[in-house]
């Protein structure tokens, strides 16, 4: 449904100040830089205290890691506190059980708490930056719940079966159903998605009245074929959806003209790198709702730091190419820094005019006007000679807000010729492509995935090493690499422990025999790997980053919150047949060779729960073939201090 013009205030309307992405805590030991996450984030907040908004709801990675400092920790509450909290009581009326889509212990939303005076309510989930880890796998919006501050919903226990379930709202005759979804890897949701284990649950009654939005954070463009969620996937019945992750603000809603619903990708609230993504205004947006229709206000923040990017092609210039091109470079590139100095501060000026009055000196507006971020993109092919980076970069200190990185200098990919291409090609490793933010700037993770492909790994999964790179670059997270490989080490070792060689065998024959020996049991264990679907593997859960198949003469359980899955496996056959290529170097096992099959037990606790297929009015079946059981009906007490309609919340299911 396209948005309205305008909805004005009302005792019917629902106003929400939308955000995503705010990731505080950003580069905060920058001195320039560092407070850019939590200003902005003070700014917001304080804007939904101004337009005296009903609820503020916040589209994931509200910290920029999931272990954030004192300092970012410190900055976010006192946010909290000063504007979402006070004796402004709350019009809007839960109408639902919160404990299906709330975890924090306390069994309701915290504006209903009596212990406390929440204004504005806060509804968060979890992104791919703020995720839970480690032991109790706690989150910090965890830690901003159970102080009282933030409703921490959408979380996702299983992410093999997903129920997403809503919570329910009215004010006055409005009703609103809010869906959120904490952050699971693309390729494992995209699985979910397609196999239909994902599942929305829908109020029983008046369910055509219903406002249905919806918060996401994952990606939205597509990177791959699985590595994105498509919209379609998405359930029909929903109206909004608010989708984090992607940092591009689009400042309008985008309407999908199959699925029937708007989708809005409100963008983040800090650069965090200097990619195209970026360069766009940044909102936060204000959601007025009244029955179902909606309208969307941009507001653009004044607190970002003016970003500028642009891109210069050497080629293309008058400058003539060769060694004696290297101070004309210079000259040039100076220009253009400053020449983008002068534009980041004009805009500025433009866009926060309030904030400048007549009579400043020059001296005044200097100092109201934070130091830009200066990006300049060059292109060198044809022989230019350019000087380093940060040199360069280093005559503006202060001057810009990033004077170790303005510029970024890259060539058109050759391809190589010669008589010889090594194993590890530089050529081929520096091989420049679009990241997933648009930028082309080299990542590491894609250097030591190149690396990994090519090395010969016997014991450490190369899927489960990439991924655990990727979770240390992109959630800075220092422990991440040396849990995974002690964790794999103690599980090979374990492995290698329970497979019984004959010492005479071994220990009679030459060092050479024995070696071959070895390596083929670590071949039989990187065979092992190989076998694991690696779209399964998830960082949340263990700190193991791979879960490999029962070792040879070794049974495993594995129990699940919604199901019991016992394994037996005995894959001695095929072990026994690959060692007696050489001299018989094992004993022959006494147990049954025969390879048993997987013995899956489900114990199916949904008898209270209503699934919505992605169509509409289609029950989703079990994994058993049958449908799903209707919805035990159950009212719950109100403690809610807006006005009160019993009959209506006593008819909604309690989910």
């Amino acid at each position: 449904m396209p948005p309205v013009d305008k909805i004005p205030e009302g005792e019917d309307t629902i106003r929400i100040l939308l955000t995503t992405d705010n990731h505080v805590g950003y580069n905060e030991t920058d001195p320039v830089r560092g407070d850019d996450g939590w200003k902005t984030f003070h700014e917001i907040t304080r804007l939904a205290k101004q337009l005296d908004v009903d609820m503020i709801v916040q589209g994931g990675d509200l910290f920029h890691i999931n272990k954030p400092s004192k300092k970012s920790l410190f900055h976010v509450m006192k946010s909290l506190r000063l504007n979402c909290m006070g004796d402004r009581p709350c019009e809007l009326e839960l109408l639902s059980d919160p404990t299906q889509a709330l975890d924090s212990g306390f069994g309701t939303v915290n504006y209903e708490d009596p212990n406390l005076n929440i204004s504005i309510p806060v509804f968060a989930i979890s992104g791919n930056h703020d995720d839970a880890t480690g032991e109790g796998l706690l989150s910090p919006l965890d830690i901003l719940s159970v102080s009282g501050l933030v409703n921490h919903f959408g979380k996702i226990p299983d992410s093999e079966n997903i129920t997403v379930s809503p919570l329910l709202f009215q004010k006055g005759r409005t009703k609103l159903a809010l869906y959120g979804m904490a952050n699971v890897r693309d390729e494992r949701l995209h699985r979910a998605f397609r196999d239909g284990h994902v599942k929305f649950q829908r109020p029983n009654i008046q369910t055509d009245q219903w406002f249905n939005l919806f918060c996401i954070h994952q990606n939205h463009a597509q990177h791959s074929i699985t590595s994105s969620i498509p919209e379609m996937y998405l359930p029909n019945f929903l109206d909004f959806v608010l989708w984090g992750h992607e940092h591009e603000c689009i400042a309008y809603p985008v309407h999908n003209p199959e699925t029937g619903f708007d989708v809005l990708q409100a963008g983040s609230s800090v650069a965090t790198s200097l990619s195209e993504g970026e360069v766009a205004d940044k909102h936060t947006f204000l959601l007025s709702i009244r029955d179902q229709r909606y309208s969307i206000e941009p507001i653009k923040l004044n607190t970002v730091r003016p970003f500028v990017l642009k891109e210069i092609v050497l080629s293309q210039t008058d400058l003539i190419s060769g060694a004696a091109s290297k101070s004309d470079v210079i000259a040039l590139l100076s220009q253009e820094v400053e020449s983008s100095i002068v534009k980041a501060n004009e805009n500025f000026k433009q866009n926060n005019a309030e904030l400048f009055d007549e009579d400043d000196t020059e001296e005044d507006v200097a100092k109201k006007i934070p130091l830009p971020l200066i990006r300049i993109r060059v292109e060198y092919s044809g022989g230019y000679e350019i000087e380093n980076t940060r040199r360069f970069s280093n005559r503006f200190v202060g001057k810009v807000a990033n004077p170790n990185d303005i510029i970024q200098f890259y060539k058109k990919r050759t391809s190589e010729t010669g008589p010889k291409k090594t194993k590890f090609s530089d050529k081929d490793l520096l091989e420049e492509g679009e990241s997933n933010k648009k930028s082309t700037e080299i990542q590491l993770q894609d250097l030591i995935e190149k690396f990994i492909s090519v090395a010969d790994l016997s014991l450490l999964p190369e899927a489960g090493m990439n991924y655990a790179v990727k979770r240390y670059i992109d959630n800075e997270d220092k422990h991440v690499l040396q849990n995974y490989i002690e964790n794999e080490i103690k599980k090979e070792t374990e492995m290698l422990m329970k497979i019984d060689i004959e010492d005479t065998s071994v220990y009679d024959k030459d060092n050479d025999y024995s070696k071959k020996i070895f390596r083929q049991l670590l071949s039989q264990i990187k065979l092992e790997n190989k076998k694991i679907d690696h779209e399964s593997m998830d960082f949340d859960m263990e700190p193991s980053l791979s879960t490999k198949k029962a070792a040879p003469k070794r049974n495993t359980k594995k129990t699940k919150r919604s199901e019991e899955i016992v394994v037996s496996e005995d894959e001695d056959d095929d072990f026994q047949e690959e060692i007696e290529e050489k001299p018989a170097a094992r004993k022959k096992s006494g147990r049954n060779t025969k390879a048993n099959k997987k013995e899956e037990i489900i114990s199916d606790n949904d008898d209270d729960i209503i699934d919505s297929d992605l169509d509409e009015g289609q029950q989703q079946t079990t994994r058993r073939g049958g449908s799903a059981p209707r919805a035990k009906r159950v009212s719950t007490s109100s403690r809610g201090r807006g006005r009160k309609t019993s009959s209506l919340k006593d008819s909604v299911m309690n989910l």
